[in-house]
């Protein structure tokens, strides 16, 4: 969870089974893709931090998290989900049902992180895309407002994987800062000139 001075952010990987959540979690941790023929799945929780900068002086830590498998053998449990300040929700660009179970994860997410921020993410972008783009913006709009971006990325060549995970942190460290300052952001009124006779009339 956020805090002032150096904000440490929460983000956690949601989705179907198989749809590369680990995969990105490899790519975010050691920039490293494995085959699924080699790959081995281990059972339980993982997570992983990551320093970003916006500036030289603006520092902030990223702590991403990935069930492991655990969805396929139970419900991942609400400490999973308690305290993340963002969810990363993923789908298989080439696996349209997994796209289609979205709504479910997104009820997950709503249920055990309400403050979380989604983000979509279609993995596989590399292959052939069953999902669509007017699929997509109609599931953003049946979401209303939930979805605070949208991303196509591939685990296997790496292409946007980082350049989604900067983005996502900078929203976030943005939006911290808002709480923090509210006033950083908002412009200033014009400030009327005042008049140069301070006498009254009577």
């Amino acid at each position: 969870m956020a805090v002032c001075g150096n904000p440490a952010f929460k983000i956690i990987l949601c989705g179907d089974y198989g749809v590369g959540k680990s995969s990105l979690f490899r790519r975010f941790t050691s920039n490293t893709f494995i085959e699924g023929s080699v790959r081995e799945s281990a059972l339980g929780l993982d997570h992983y931090a990551q320093t970003f900068s916006v500036t030289s002086k603006d520092d902030f830590k990223v702590q991403l998290w990935d069930t492991g498998g655990m969805e396929r053998v139970a419900t991942v449990t609400s400490s999973y989900y308690k305290f993340s300040d963002a969810a990363i929700l993923t789908y298989s660009a080439e696996d349209l049902e997994s796209f289609n179970n979205l709504s479910q994860h997104i009820l997950e997410i709503v249920s055990y992180a309400e403050n979380a921020k989604i983000f979509l993410c279609g993995n596989k972008a590399d292959l052939h895309e069953y999902v669509t783009d007017s699929q997509i913006n109609e599931f953003k709009e049946q979401c209303q407002d939930l979805i605070v971006k949208s991303y196509k990325v591939s685990c296997k060549s790496g292409v946007r994987v980082h350049e989604m995970f900067q983005d996502v942190a900078e929203t976030l460290s943005r939006e911290n800062r808002q709480r923090i300052d509210p006033d950083a952001f908002k412009v200033a009124p014009p400030v009327e000139p005042k008049s140069k006779c301070g006498c009254g009339t009577g």
